[in-house]
């Protein structure tokens, strides 16, 4: 786990933004897109993110490893836009296919796994985004929501619980 140390010159700036996009692009994409539910907002959030990261590169104190704090400052980018007063206005309805792209193609049950992820209270989703497809441990996930380890640890449990029963058919509401 490498990190984040605050460049010298703008140069050197620049240059650990671009590893650090190449890097991680696709994974926060995907995170924001199934936070917000809508690509166009998604791109704006990775956008946001990547700005955000760019400007506090030199106040990184490595606590955690860049994913996790990258990740932190997506997810606290997606809920400041998530509570923008236009943005309660539009059509948020998400299916599988406008997913964007992951880098190993996912089978058909994954799409309804999915469908299924997205459904869940923004509480469950985001453990279980954080969890399972970004791999973060308990820590890191406690860290990146900041919240307790054992409050993430419930969450992934009643999350489970959840969509276990979405995929059995018994949808219930939390």
């Amino acid at each position: 786990m490498s990190n984040v140390t605050g460049p010298d010159n703008a140069q050197d700036r620049s240059r650990r933004l671009e590893e650090l996009v190449d890097r991680y692009q696709e994974q926060v994409t995907r995170m924001c897109f199934l936070y917000l539910c809508d690509k166009t907002m998604a791109e704006d959030a990775v956008q946001e993110t990547f700005l955000k990261v760019y400007r506090s590169m030199d106040t990184f104190r490595g606590e955690s490893g860049e994913k996790t704090w990258i990740m932190k400052i997506a997810i606290r980018t997606c809920y400041d836009m998530n509570h923008s007063g236009w943005f309660r206005v539009i059509n948020r309805h998400v299916t599988p296919d406008m997913v964007p792209e992951a880098a190993v193609p996912f089978e058909e049950s994954d799409d309804e796994l999915m469908n299924a992820v997205v459904r869940l209270p923004i509480r469950l989703r985001e453990v279980i985004l954080l969890y399972y497809y970004q791999h973060l441990n308990v820590n890191e996930v406690a860290e990146a929501l900041g919240i307790s380890q054992s409050s993430v640890s419930g969450r992934l449990k009643r999350g489970r619980e959840k969509l276990k029963a979405m995929m059995e058919g018994s949808e219930f509401d939390e």
